[in-house]
């Protein structure tokens, strides 16, 4: 495979200290991932490590056919690898067009990201100190569109949100992955929104894969994913 992203044999982790334990991923164009586990499984320091940010210690990670291990997160970023982290990372100081103009690259528009997020274009002469946690999200799902990515990585992107946010952002993930240009990496405790989102899913318990398959196998066996990690899906 050349086009899309591939982990093989990923031992990464921060300093020292071990976390993912010989990964193996690939990512086509246009897939649909969900990424499932408990609390410190691993699922974030996956997509560190798929971003630069995470301490790669055994393996490699290829993009398009090109090794990326030794990139910093900016070039990875250049590359089209966008990533929605679990903090927002938004700045705060600057107002809403500020904080997507700062960030923007290639054809990406103001345009583009207002009619995605209307009420970022009500607010958008306001600090991001002053947004909501849902409007928060919003811009930071915001900002790394502006960066065009091609590969998607959304962090948790639900915690904490009121449902009916939760509902107007799976909407946008939805239109952001209808059209197949961009793969879609979605870490999420919302277990039922992720797979149901997804095409295919993976579940990490102590840094490792231990199943992967289509996603709605796991919706249609929620003994399994249980068994696994604990959590029941919800209806």
């Amino acid at each position: 495979m050349t086009d899309g992203l591939i982990l093989s044999n990923v031992t990464a982790g921060y300093g020292p200290t071990y976390v993912l334990d010989r990964v193996n991923l690939s990512l086509l164009p246009g897939d649909r991932l969900a990424v499932i586990g408990r609390n410190g499984a691993g699922k974030t320091t996956l997509l560190s490590t798929i971003m630069g940010l995470a301490k790669l210690h055994n393996g490699s990670i290829q993009l398009h056919g090109k090794p990326i291990q030794a990139l910093s997160p900016h070039q990875r970023s250049s590359l089209g690898l966008g990533l929605v982290p679990q903090t927002r990372d938004i700045f705060r100081s600057l107002t809403v067009e500020e904080n997507l103009l700062a960030v923007k690259r290639g054809t990406a528009t103001l345009d583009e990201a207002y009619s995605m997020f209307p009420r970022l274009k009500e607010r958008r002469k306001n600090g991001g100190g002053q947004l909501s946690g849902g409007e928060q999200q919003m811009l930071s799902i915001a900002r790394t569109l502006m960066t065009g990515p091609e590969i998607l990585l959304l962090d948790e992107p639900l915690e904490g949100l009121a449902p009916v946010i939760c509902e107007q952002l799976m909407q946008v993930f939805e239109n952001i992955a209808s059209d197949g240009r961009r793969s879609v990496v979605f870490v999420e405790q919302h277990a039922t929104a992720a797979l149901r989102f997804a095409d295919r899913a993976i579940l990490m318990a102590n840094g490792a894969i231990v199943h992967e398959g289509p996603a709605a196998d796991l919706l249609a066996r929620p003994d399994l994913l249980n068994r696994h990690i604990g959590v029941a899906l919800s209806t």
